[in-house]
């Protein structure tokens, strides 16, 4: 879910934090992508004309590894240098959310069901897509597929969307890539929307700044923290008939929750009971990640046998395809590369370009799993992300 209606807050409030771009506008950027939620866009939107998800002739599903393929390519295809980032294990205080999640899976397993019962199609595929899971064996063989592609991944220790922000506030990445609105509240500079989506939607790049977000509510990033946890979070419970408009009012009238709870008729809005709030908040200031100090960054060149044994000769592929993607692949990566070299020394006279050349020359938790590969990356100075 995210933080309920955040993207709404900032597009009434921070006008200016909000700008929409196409995605060959991001050519040379390292973006982290939030891989869990990509892998989740991927079982819904890439299916059978029938609505069926993807499968190889053993019954295998297929969606999963189609999707992170042709959008993995379709980003280095714009300079893009993704490296995704995979759940770990969710924190305690998301146990609840995830209740609610299960209790939601069996409620359309029912009505689904039902409209079987009746023969209505549309029915049956809108209840199939909610019943969509990311299973285990989904993010391996994801991670199978990256490794081959040459592009990095991280295991996180915790939330991928924790992660990714850690990551970009390190400098280490131009922006974290999600859906999830949570990434700002996680303190990631930018969040980049709409990355992995279909080529088929034509949907522009959605780049929310967290600073600019920041100044047109006039918050500190404290009390943006308050707000998220007022507006509904996968952490703990709202307050009842506290809306985004009222949420804003408390927190510009009493600056934190503390002082809301001292000061608003409970009987109007009463507080959840056992409200963990405050684990909320903590959980969103220091969050579990991987020190990015200690992860590197590296793309390396396509296994290209390597891909054709596993989508292929296992899950059924066409050959030619995967071999015309993995020269598109390492055509295209070596090509951003030297775009941002090039950029560096090439005299630009717009605006936009003084940006991306000074972008290019310089810029700007808790150990566990290290990402994977080694090389480039690791922080000298501050090279264009």
């Amino acid at each position: 879910m995210g933080i309920h209606g955040l993207s709404k807050v900032i597009g009434d409030n921070a006008k200016e934090a909000i700008k929409e771009d196409d995605i060959k506008n991001y050519f040379g950027r390292k973006v982290a992508i939030d891989a869990s939620m990509s892998i989740y866009q991927f079982m819904i939107a890439v299916r059978q004309q029938d609505g069926q998800l993807l499968q190889n002739e053993h019954g295998e599903t297929t969606s999963h590894l189609m999707g992170m393929f042709y959008r993995t390519l379709r980003m280095v295809d714009n300079g893009i240098k993704p490296v995704y980032v995979f759940d770990g294990k969710p924190p305690t205080l998301k146990s609840g959310e995830l209740a609610k999640r299960t209790q939601k899976r069996k409620e359309a397993n029912a009505s689904k069901e039902e409209a079987e019962e009746v023969g209505d199609t549309e029915a049956i595929d809108k209840f199939n897509r909610r019943l969509v899971k990311v299973t285990p064996e989904h993010n391996a063989e994801c991670k199978k597929l990256l490794k081959l592609l040459g592009i990095p991944y991280v295991e996180a220790p915790c939330e991928a969307e924790a992660q990714c922000a850690a990551l970009a506030k390190a400098g280490k990445v131009y922006a974290a890539g999600s859906e999830d609105m949570d990434t700002l509240t996680f303190g990631s500079p930018i969040l980049l929307r709409h990355l992995t989506f279909s080529e088929a939607k034509k949907m522009p790049i959605s780049e929310i700044s967290l600073k600019k977000s920041l100044e047109g509510l006039g918050f500190s990033m404290a009390e943006f923290i308050d707000l998220c946890i007022l507006l509904g979070c996968d952490y703990c419970d709202s307050i009842k008939n506290i809306g985004p408009t009222r949420a804003i009012a408390l927190i510009r009238e009493h600056k934190n929750i503390e002082t809301i709870l001292e000061n608003i008729d409970t009987k109007r809005y009463p507080i959840p009971e056992h409200w963990p709030y405050k684990d909320a908040r903590e959980l969103f200031l220091n969050p579990l990640v991987t020190d990015p100090s200690t992860i590197e960054i590296k793309w390396e060149s396509p296994d290209v046998e390597g891909l054709v044994e596993f989508l292929v000769r296992d899950k059924g592929f066409s050959e030619e395809r995967v071999r015309k993607g993995c020269e598109r692949l390492e055509k295209n990566l070596k090509t951003a590369t030297q775009g941002r070299l090039d950029s560096f020394f090439t005299a630009m006279p717009s605006a936009n370009n003084k940006r991306k050349a000074e972008d290019a020359a310089g810029g700007k938790g808790k150990k566990a799993t290290p990402a994977k590969g080694k090389g480039a990356g690791a922080g000298r100075g501050r090279p264009r992300k």
